[in-house]
């Protein structure tokens, strides 16, 4: 089983290769070193996360709540004996749930969220794995998750982080965007 993270939306979205275009940060010297933390989560932010998986606000995340997240995001093939060993890590009390202090405390074993972790997670959002996110791929994967939000709100997110003006993501911007302190 690899590596347990909700941060950063690892969830094993794939195995494939990452970029045609490889950028800084996931070049492959720092491939090497993906497990090493490159961002550390605040408690706000974790929260934040953890209210994404808890969809029905029970303050715990049930397997179903995991698997529906990883559903939306394109992770389809996560079969559910996967899901459940990822349980038996992170549910500490045994309850078949996890509560926001047993996600906080992955997190913490985990170290922050790792370069493989922001791969994957521009991963999730490239869908024409071309090495770039467009407005329609934000527009796309946030409708997926449950975020309302229109075409033009996801226009001005990737003109917040659009550093060259390109009108798209690139690697390096979504690095930034996602390691931007949200509050």
């Amino acid at each position: 089983m690899s590596s347990f993270s909700f941060l950063g939306l690892q969830h094993n979205l794939s195995k494939k290769k990452f970029l045609k275009k490889p950028s800084r940060l996931f070049s492959r010297d720092r491939q090497t070193s993906g497990l090493a933390p490159v961002y550390m989560p605040n408690v706000e932010e974790l929260k934040q996360v953890f209210n994404k998986f808890d969809s029905n606000r029970d303050g715990k995340i049930s397997p179903d709540e995991y698997q529906a997240i990883l559903k939306a995001m394109g992770k389809r093939n996560l079969v559910r004996k996967e899901v459940q060993k990822i349980f038996e890590v992170a549910d500490l009390d045994g309850d078949g749930f996890i509560d926001f202090n047993e996600f906080v405390e992955m997190q913490k074993k985990e170290g922050g969220v790792k370069t493989v972790d922001l791969q994957r997670a521009f991963e999730a959002f490239d869908k024409d794995n071309d090495g770039k996110i467009t407005v329609q791929e934000v527009y796309e994967l946030l409708r997926r998750l449950g975020e309302r939000c229109s075409l033009q709100d996801c226009q001005k997110m990737v003109q917040a982080v659009d550093a060259n003006g390109d009108g798209v993501i690139d690697p390096d911007e979504f690095v930034t965007m996602m390691t931007r302190t949200m509050t």
